[in-house]
């Protein structure tokens, strides 16, 4: 059936109820219909216990069936719903739902949550299978990462209309940035979808008719088969998994076809240009590209031939975005120019629950500052240089450490790489990279100075590392995003 004309999950749900709509993890399979029955279920079970809009509910859920019906159950009655990462400690979980004021709190059977309960069933029991009176649309209150201080609910105002109402702004969103269509469409899901991107990617997906294939976990080789059996048409992905992927021997990826893709869409952390260039190569032009964060949506984003022509860029502001760079005087800086990177869109506004300080700080008018520095070129299109509390300042000079991260990831040596700026009496901070071996290589004097050789002809002297030192694991979260600030840290509590 073609749904292209159809506003969403649940009209397209109730016109084509045998469209697969689900592929777990185990490899169960339901489809649209009975998606719907059970998330109408849920929603008459929340209101049941007493939910009414805008309230909050939370899922300590891993990646399934529960966590999408909570998604879009909760979506449509007007409740605010928070994913809570279910690896956190039982006090960092306890912060957020007490922060979040959860009304009622979903886990899943792996993590015990005092109070919570344990899956979809007992809310859905007995429920009528039929959509409830007074439909609304929720919101997802995404909870940032907290790399410093405690983290905060991004929190947007409801819509206070129909869920189908505002399905059509997100169609044509995505159409115009991604090339993502309402229709036959197979998404892969990779990563866990208590992170914004892969929970926005699974909601979009079901809105457009596709079929959600979920990952049990990312394993290069797993993926491939994944894309390979299911025909996947599109997926959310981070640097790191390209970085993964391309290492294996040629002999292993040329065993499957992964010729069905039409957009593999990346985002969270810088990709270096070499390893997008390489997957472009294997896979062909399907790279789309965003930049944003969690409070600025999708602000950024340049599809493959775009960044062909200007590899490195993150893109131009997306429809509704306008952009502009300010130096560390608060005045525009011209084409060129690094500076404090500033957004604002006309779709609306956040704040951080329950702080107003902070949304107020973050804010600069109606221009957020995501806390990223980069530049724009003569034609808008953005280059990130990092961020700024990564910032190195060595003799008097700004260096980046994604650059450099960049270029020693470039060495068939590096599985991982982080750099970091170390105090300094004379320089002020001196560069160190913290290099995580690829598998099978043997760390030691002999590939510092073979890592050097090859910063050589990349990177100007003045970045070349002062000091290598290896890890057996960098502390990467499921994203791909690496918090230098806990690396460094670490680092020099180990001095």
């Amino acid at each position: 059936m073609d749904v292209s004309g159809l506003p969403g999950f649940y009209a397209i749900a109730g016109a084509d109820p045998d469209r697969l709509a689900v592929i777990d993890a185990d490899g169960s399979r339901t489809t649209y219909g009975e998606l719907l029955a059970r998330v109408h279920q849920v929603s008459h079970g929340l209101r049941a216990r007493g939910l009414t809009d805008g309230d909050v509910v939370a899922g300590v859920l891993p990646n399934g069936l529960d966590a999408i019906v909570m998604l879009m159950a909760t979506g449509q009655i007007g409740l605010y719903y928070v994913p809570v990462n279910w690896h956190l400690t039982e006090a960092e979980v306890a912060y957020i739902l007490d922060d979040c004021d959860a009304r009622l709190v979903v886990a899943g059977e792996a993590r015990t949550v005092p109070g919570a309960e344990t899956g979809t069933d007992r809310l859905a029991e007995g429920r009528p299978v039929t959509a409830p009176e007074g439909r609304a649309a929720g919101a997802v209150m995404w909870y940032t990462s907290g790399t410093t201080g405690f983290p905060k609910g991004v929190q947007r105002p409801l819509p206070g209309a129909e869920p189908e109402s505002v399905v059509p702004l997100y169609a044509w969103f995505l159409g115009e940035v991604l090339d993502l269509r309402p229709g036959d469409g197979v998404h892969l899901v990779t990563s866990p979808m208590y992170h914004s991107a892969p929970c926005a990617h699974t909601q979009f997906a079901l809105h457009l008719g596709h079929t959600v294939v979920i990952a049990p976990r990312f394993e290069p080789v797993a993926v491939l088969e994944l894309i390979d059996r299911h025909r996947v048409t599109n997926a959310m992905m981070v640097p790191t998994m390209f970085h993964r992927m391309l290492r294996l021997p040629a002999e292993v990826r040329q065993r499957y076809d992964v010729s069905s893709l039409q957009q593999v869409i990346h985002t969270a952390a810088a990709c270096p240009v070499a390893v997008k260039q390489a997957m472009m190569d294997w896979w062909g032009p399907v790279l789309y590209e965003y930049y944003g964060s969690t409070e600025s949506a999708i602000a950024f984003a340049v599809k493959p031939h775009d960044w062909l022509a200007r590899p490195g860029t993150v893109g131009r502001p997306a429809p509704t975005f306008e952009a502009k760079i300010l130096d560390a005087a608060g005045e525009e800086a011209p084409a060129g120019e690094p500076g404090l990177v500033h957004v604002k869109s006309s779709l609306g506004t956040f704040e951080y629950r329950k702080d107003r300080a902070k949304t107020a700080a973050s804010m600069r008018g109606e221009w957020y500052a995501p806390g990223d520095i980069g530049y724009l070129d003569e034609d808008g299109y953005l280059f990130l240089c990092d961020r700024r509390t990564d910032l190195i300042v060595s003799g008097g000079v700004n260096i980046y450490p994604a650059e450099i991260e960049a270029a020693l990831l470039e060495h068939p040596a590096v599985a991982d790489v982080a750099v970091i700026g170390v105090p300094d009496e004379e320089w002020g901070h001196n560069v160190v990279a913290l290099v995580e071996p690829a598998e099978g290589v043997t760390p030691g004097p002999e590939l510092t100075a073979e890592l050097l050789g090859h910063c050589g002809p990349r990177l100007a002297r003045f970045k070349h590392p002062k000091v290598i030192e290896y890890r057996e694991r960098l502390p990467r979260t499921p994203t791909g995003k690496l918090s230098r600030s806990a690396v460094r840290q670490a680092y020099l509590d180990a001095r």
